[in-house]
């Protein structure tokens, strides 16, 4: 578990991707941050099932998952009390109003944004 230092080294991330080519940036990307990429998901219903029972600090999740909405999963994150980010290439408009509170990452994105997105998910889950 991380320690309250503002640091995101050494989190545990689940992300949800249907583009292999976005995945494995993702991967890359958590890699050089030191992050941990616990699980994988390309499928709405196996990203519906680990958002619901695995174990991880912070999901990353595409909106539209092969033509189907990831807020679903969103609802079921923010019931486990689990911070997420967005990533769209439609930007925050394509975000609905209860979910504005998280961060949205536009694609295409730079390791710098991916990094800014997850220490402000991070830290707005943690107590003041």
């Amino acid at each position: 578990m991380m320690e309250n230092t503002g640091t995101i080294e050494g989190a545990r991330i689940f992300v949800v991707e249907d583009e292999s080519v976005i995945t494995m940036l993702l991967q890359d990307m958590f890699e050089e941050l030191r992050c941990e990429v616990v699980s994988l998901a390309s499928r709405f219903q196996d990203a519906l099932e680990k958002a619901n029972t695995l174990s991880f600090e912070l999901a990353i999740l595409d909106v539209n998952l092969n033509g189907q909405r990831t807020f679903p999963i969103a609802e079921a994150l923010k019931a486990r009390g689990l911070p997420f980010i967005f990533a769209t290439g439609y930007g925050a408009a394509a975000v609905p109003e209860n979910f504005r509170a998280a961060p949205v990452l536009q694609k295409p994105f730079r390791i710098a944004d991916l990094e800014r997105a997850v220490r402000s998910a991070l830290a707005a889950q943690r107590p003041a």
